[in-house]
């Protein structure tokens, strides 16, 4: 878990948390417990903020930048897919002439469901 002093170091959101998680699919698989993280190419999200889906609410517990290059198996199975190679094709497959570029940095954020 981040520290306040962490937290505030984070540029501005570019856009908001209702936006995190949009395509029918991955809110299935965050619905059914097989995502629990989502990259962007923006910060979509403060830690702690909830996103609600269908009625149940999930909290940010982690939002850090990373490189697409630094992604690691598990990263992807947190995404929601069996292995690094379908996260990338899936991405590919969302982003229509976009390219897979080590380099770029994205924004991941963590999140987990609320414990009522």
């Amino acid at each position: 878990m981040q520290n306040h002093a962490n937290h505030e170091a984070l540029p501005p959101k570019t856009c908001s948390i209702e936006r995190l998680v949009t395509l029918p699919e991955d809110v299935e698989k965050v619905l059914a417990g097989r995502k629990t993280a989502t990259r962007r190419n923006g910060r979509y999200a403060d830690v702690g903020e909830v996103m609600t889906l269908k009625g149940r609410d999930f909290v940010v517990e982690q939002v850090y930048s990373q490189t697409l290059g630094d992604l690691t198996e598990e990263q992807a199975q947190q995404e929601g897919y069996n292995s690094l190679e379908e996260y990338k094709q899936s991405i590919l497959s969302i982003h229509p002439g976009m390219r897979w570029v080590p380099a770029m940095r994205v924004w991941v954020h963590e999140f987990n469901p609320v414990q009522k």
